[in-house]
């Protein structure tokens, strides 16, 4: 976070782009895991049968919402999907970051940093993202 962001208190904003209700799901989630959210978080969700430019314009004013001065940090599913699809062409709104392959370790990993800025919030994403993915020991699954 800059020295300015700092002293007016602004935070990074969170919007999901998502398959359907999943990112409300990981939301809720994370929620009940650390408790109250310290950072402003959105959901746009995308189904087959919206329009793109609809979509777009929510997900435009939910960036703009969630924009207190320190910008917004775009999360989607699946590298190269309909919500990521869209996912980058919100991210061509200046101020925003954007990172795929949301998972529940991302949103943990960035909800428990709130004071990061926004580089360093979508770094710290991937990385969050990167360490909660591992294939688990054949003892550990079966104990």
């Amino acid at each position: 976070m800059t020295a300015a962001s700092a002293e007016q208190g602004a935070a990074v904003g969170v919007l999901l782009i998502t398959h359907g209700k999943l990112g409300h799901f990981l939301l809720e989630t994370v929620g009940d895991m650390i408790g109250a959210l310290p950072l402003s978080a959105d959901v746009l969700e995308v189904r087959q049968v919206q329009a793109t430019d609809v979509l777009l314009l929510q997900g435009r004013r939910m960036i703009e919402r969630l924009d207190r001065g320190a910008g917004v940090l775009l999360l989607t599913d699946a590298f190269g999907s309909t919500p990521s699809n869209i996912a980058n062409r919100l991210a061509e709104t200046p101020h925003t970051a954007l990172v795929a392959g949301i998972n529940l370790p991302m949103l943990v990993k960035i909800f428990n940093y709130p004071q990061l800025d926004l580089t360093a919030m979508a770094s710290a994403a991937v990385d969050g993202g990167r360490s909660g993915v591992m294939a688990c020991p054949a003892a550990a699954a079966g104990e």
